[in-house]
Parts: C-alpha cells; structure tokens; sequence
C-alpha cells in the first residue's frame, strides 16, 4: 500500500477521483483497513474543499468583486459596439427644465449697449419680445433661526397661586425643531454620515450648536415617531402578492452595563434583513439568520411568491410559491465549471441554459416576446437544466452530485417566474435594496444598543419606501416630527 501511495503524482491526486487517483483497485481498496479508508477519504474530501475555498472569487461565490484576488480570472466584458462613447444622435434631452418666469426669484435684463456691426448706441426703449432666457440656480446662506417662548408664571390677585404656563400644542420640549430633528435622521438614516460629520455640517453650513450626544437623541426621537408606520408597513409584507427577501450581515453591541465593561474583540454578529413588496421596503435587524426571523418577516404562511437565494432559512417555504435566484445560481454553476473533472460539462450546460433563460427574460422585459409564448420559448431551457442536472445527480464527484439532487428536489422553485405574471427570476430587487445597509454597516460598523438597531431598521424602511413611490423623504420625516411633538399620529408610509 505505502509503495501504492508513492507512485501517485500530485496532479492526478487533486484532479481524479479518489480511488483511480489512488491508482487502487476495488478489491485493493477493500482489503485496506476500515478505519485507514475513512481517513483517507476525510483527508480527500477536506484537500477538496481547500482546493475550491482558494478558488473563491466573486464570480463563482458570494464574494464581492473587491475581495477577488490577484489571480482571479478576469470579469467578463462586452464586446464593444460599433456606438460612440456618450450620448447618441436621437437620444430624449435630458437638459434641466427652465422654471417659468413668474416663478423665477430676480430677473436681470442684459442688454446690448451699442450695435456690435456699427458700434452705433442702441436705445434703452428697444426691446426683445423673446430674449435668450438663462437661469442659475443658488442656495441662500443658511442661517439657523431661534424661537424663543417665554414661559409665565402668573400670581392669581385673588388667591395669591402661581399659575405656569405649558408650551404650546407641537412645540418640542428640547432644543431643536421637527426640521431639525427630520434632517438630522435623512443625513444619518440616507446618507451614512457619522454622528459627528452631521454636527459638523450643520454647525458648518448654518451655525447650528449641536453636539454628537444631540444627534443621537434625535434619532432616538425620530425612532419613535417612526415606529407606527413602519409597524404598519411591516403589517402588509404576508399579504403581498410579490416578495422579495435578502439578509446581509450586521454588527450589534451587547446592551451597555455600568457595571460590566464591553468585552474586546469584534462586535457580536447580528443581521440585516430586508422584505420588498410593490408598496414598501422594510427592515428589521436581528441576532439570527435563521428561519425564524424569515417566518417573523413573512410569517408562518405567507401568501403570494417570496424570491429568496437558496440560504437555508427559506427551505421552509412552499415550492409553489417560491422562486430562486438566477443570478445566484449562476455562480453555483461557475463553480462547478471552476472545480474541473466531471463537473466541468454539467456546469457549462447549466451555464448555457442560464444564458439563454436571461435572454428570452429580457426579451419579455423589454417587450420584444409576448407573454403568452414564453413558456413555450422556456420549455427547451427547462428540458436542458433538467438533463444536466440528472446527469450531475449520477456524476462520481459527490459535491456535484448532492447539489445537482438538491435542485432536482427544489425544481419547482427554479419555474415560477415562468407561470406567474410579476415574478422575476433574480432576487435583484431584495439586493438593491440591502445595497444601502451594506455601505451603512461598512461606515458605522454597526450600532451599539438594540435601540440604535431600531433606529437603522425604521429610518431605513422609511427612507426605501418614500423613494419606491418617489416620495421627498425630507418632507415625509419633517411631518412624523411634528406629529411627534405634537402628540398625533404619524403620517403612513403606505
């Protein structure tokens, strides 16, 4: 055996399958001891696994592109068109339309003082009946106002008590205004500047005294104002004909004890997760990834089709309503096509389908095939998928053979999107909607407490939403504000 062992050569051990790469027989096999072959195959199995772990690249992993390394191959480009870079001859204009004129704030008359052929003066009482109209745009110095409210507190003449007087309806018992307060979330909530780049700016750009401690408070005032709508938003996710759900990962510090100081170290794990219907974007940030907050989010029997990836949390969900991901997918086939031997032809099959599956899909997006024939155009795609995948589930390598049995067993998750009008067949919604908490999370590295989760996961919902229905978002924070202080309800995101 140990003189078997020396004659192989380190190609055929990594590329071949085990036992010829052993260069053993079955029977040579078999007389080797059981407790050696389970080694053996272990130590295999684990060199595999390196082997593909080192092959890793954006291409064929969830990885991003920035994580690639050196010796990734590079991305596939298009093959450039016979088109001139920048705008084409036809294209709609895109030019910033003039504001009319009763609504322009100054206008200026420039006249011509002498004729520029006999530099002759032209009178001030010639006219032009439509003159060449040019606008700029400017922002005024910003100036933060101060309203002061003086309190009384007035002594009855005739029982000699002092009376105080309350603020008045909607005045905030801190410093700072609902616009102060809605600003404060849009620049932290929208756009991911630090606590102390916010206070920085406003104190910058219009003499605001406010500190990063403020800023906080403020988030924690504007949490709470946003948590009937997001409450209510989050309500009509299991109803929703359509869904779309992605988690990413999250960082969120053990709750603060006086006593007890934060450990070192990283934070601990949490996660972002995220739920897109045609009518909202929510949010929710929690400690699991697990089944149990999909279930939360979608709740135990959701309606409608759910678009997920294939992370294990959504093997709960019926197979009639449920559609994996394409794009994900096809980087499980590269990955197949990467890994060599018998997995290279099934994964260049499945690779192929795929490319013509995008094809005729954006084909259907664009307008250029008509529903009604799309199944049909579908049907030779699906036949190839399921022939490569039967032939995979009968392959010698066995990660190629147990994820080509595990699509076989979710093969009616693979279709819907040919049978149901709406359903799409990538999970790109869900991932541009996450997009923003990953840029969020790279800056912060996540919150400190469960209350600044709250804070990311309501402002996020509420910024998300006002965008899908083109919504300003200043003016939509601006009013939970006031409603805030003023003690009534929120405005809906609905």
């Amino acid at each position: 055996m140990l003189v078997l062992m020396t004659t192989l050569t380190l190609p055929e051990f990594i590329t071949l399958p085990l036992l010829s790469s052993l260069g053993a027989s079955p029977e040579e096999w078999a007389a080797i001891p059981a407790h050696i072959r389970r080694n053996i195959e272990r130590l295999w199995d684990e060199h595999q696994r390196m082997q593909e772990r080192l092959g890793l690249t954006s291409q064929n992993s969830s990885l991003p592109p920035s994580a690639d390394p050196p010796s990734a191959p590079p991305r596939p480009t298009k093959p450039p068109s016979a088109r001139a870079p920048g705008g084409q001859p036809g294209h709609p204009d895109t030019q910033r339309p003039l504001v009319p004129t009763d609504q322009v704030t100054e206008v200026i008359a420039v006249r011509p003082a002498v004729c520029a052929h006999c530099a002759q003066p032209l009178p001030p009482t010639l006219a032009d009946p439509a003159p060449q109209r040019h606008q700029v745009w400017d922002i005024p110095p910003l100036t933060a106002t101060v309203t002061e409210y003086q309190r009384h507190t007035l002594t009855c003449p005739h029982c000699g008590q002092r009376t105080p007087t309350a603020l008045p309806p909607g005045v905030p018992q801190g410093g700072y205004s609902a616009r102060v307060t809605a600003l404060v979330a849009l620049l932290t909530g929208q756009y991911h500047l630090a606590k102390r780049a916010v206070a920085d700016l406003l104190t910058t750009t219009s003499g605001l005294p406010i500190s990063a401690a403020s800023v906080s408070g403020l988030e924690t005032t504007m949490s709470a104002g946003l948590q009937a709508p997001y409450d209510a938003a989050r309500a009509t996710v299991p109803s929703a004909p359509l869904k779309w759900v992605d988690e990413t990962g999250w960082r969120q510090q053990r709750e603060p004890d006086p006593d007890t100081p934060l450990p070192r170290g990283p934070l601990p794990k949490a996660w972002l997760w995220t739920a897109v219907t045609e009518a909202v974007t929510v949010f929710a940030i929690r400690r699991s990834r697990a089944a149990k907050v999909a279930t939360e989010l979608l709740s135990a029997t959701p309606a409608g089709i759910i678009h997920t990836d294939r992370h294990s949390a959504y093997r709960w969900l019926p197979l009639h309503q449920h559609q994996l991901c394409w794009a994900h997918l096809r980087r499980d086939f590269q990955k197949l096509i990467d890994r060599g031997g018998s997995a290279t032809p099934i994964g260049t099959a499945l690779r192929d389908a795929s490319d013509t599956l995008f094809t005729l899909w954006h084909r259907i997006r664009d307008g250029t095939l008509a529903w009604e024939a799309f199944p049909a155009a579908m049907a030779p795609v699906q036949a190839a998928v399921r022939a490569a995948l039967q032939e995979g589930a009968t392959t010698a390598d066995k990660r190629t053979r147990t994820f080509c049995r595990i699509l076989q067993r979710l093969d009616p998750a693979l279709w819907t999107f040919v049978h149901v009008p709406g359903a799409e067949p990538t999970n790109n919604r869900a991932e541009r909607a996450i997009r923003p908490g990953v840029l969020w999370r790279t800056v912060s590295f996540g919150t400190q407490t469960s209350a600044g989760s709250r804070f990311v996961e309501r402002v996020m919902t509420a910024v998300a939403t006002c965008r899908q229905h083109e919504r300003n978002v200043l003016t939509y924070l601006t009013a939970v504000a006031t409603a805030g202080y003023a003690r009534t309800s929120a405005p809906s995101l609905l």
